[in-house]
């Protein structure tokens, strides 16, 4: 637990980082690297890599489709089967599959939104994102919600300059558990194995990289469940709005997003827990203190993930796989 609690952030950007984790934990360099690899193995580990701004390069956007219930699982195969999808939920509403599409700009996210609406039939809600005002602080294992301290926001991430790419690339993949794993960056890369570690800590305190450390698969570690809570807020209040739900303990993530359509929600908030009771209790309890009671809401509970993997906003794309589903709590 200590592995993966403590090290989703401040991971060391020292050319044996095992060995610097092993001295805190009192354990040996090779226990832990055992372990992470047995972790990654089995799941729980997505990677051990970087987190992004929103603003550091690449485009991402949430698409939700209404798939009626006999197409839902051929429907959901075909969105999964995208390389460029890395996230793809079933939730309880008439929109029902959401799945955030990635890419390496924004024509090419719209262009795989397109083939997609064209393979299964059905149009996409497009919520591109507005502002970020919590975004992936990592999960406190400890506890029946994830909870971490909101950290004060450095404002928009300056895009990753094309000779830097590559690199991000590999923060993107994630670091190979060896015992020298900058070394294999750097020769990846063409790069000093100090330039990799001063660059990956200049990304951290410019607001580039938002975190650097271990990327765990809550499902995997008894978050079970987690509901999207969607609010139609006046533009003029939504900031407001937006900053008082990402300092409340619980919340996830927070955002701003356009409005589409027949769906008029212009802020959301993932609140994730170990069953479906803890998070609309956690949600009850950020709706009244963010001063959010009055506006129209609506909660859409995950019932199935049919994929969850890293983003493909640096890396070119794979070639489609099959995902295979899991049934959420609630």
């Amino acid at each position: 637990m200590a592995l993966l609690n403590t090290w989703q952030h401040g991971f060391p950007l020292v050319r044996e980082p095992f060995v610097h984790i092993a001295q805190a934990l009192d354990l040996r360099e090779a226990d832990v690297l055992a372990a992470c690899e047995r972790l990654q193995r089995e799941g729980a580990i997505s990677r051990i890599g970087g987190v992004f701004a929103p603003g550091a390069g690449g485009a991402a956007l949430l698409a939700a489709m209404a798939v009626p219930a006999e197409r839902m699982a051929a429907v959901s195969a075909t969105v999964s089967a995208h390389p460029g999808v890395n996230h793809n939920y079933e939730r309880e509403h008439a929109f029902n599959l959401w799945f955030v599409m990635t890419g390496r700009d924004a024509p090419a996210v719209e262009a795989a939104l397109l083939s997609l609406e064209q393979a299964t039939g059905l149009p996409a809600l497009r919520l591109r994102m507005q502002r970020a005002y919590r975004i992936d602080l990592g999960f406190d294992l400890r506890h029946s919600t994830a909870v971490r301290p909101m950290r004060a926001s450095s404002g928009g991430a300056d895009p990753i300059a094309p000779a830097d790419r590559p690199l991000a690339e590999q923060v993107e993949a994630g670091l190979p558990i060896t015992a020298h794993p900058f070394d294999t960056w750097a020769e990846r890369t063409g790069r000093s194995v100090v330039d990799v570690l001063y660059t990956l800590q200049h990304w951290l305190d410019a607001g580039t990289l938002k975190r650097f450390g271990v990327v765990v698969r809550h499902h995997e570690l008894g978050f079970a469940a987690n509901a999207m809570t969607v609010f139609d807020v006046p533009d003029e209040q939504v900031d407001a709005c937006g900053e008082a739900l990402a300092r409340q303990p619980g919340v996830t993530l927070a955002y701003r997003r356009e409005r589409a359509g027949p769906w008029p929600y212009n802020l959301y908030c993932m609140v994730h827990g170990t069953d479906r009771t803890v998070v609309q209790g956690v949600i009850d309890r950020v709706v009244a203190a963010a001063g959010l009671a009055g506006h129209r809401r609506t909660v859409l509970f995950s019932t199935r993930r049919f994929k969850q993997t890293g983003a493909h906003r640096f890396r070119a794309l794979p070639l489609p796989t099959q995902e295979v589903s899991h049934a959420l709590d609630g």
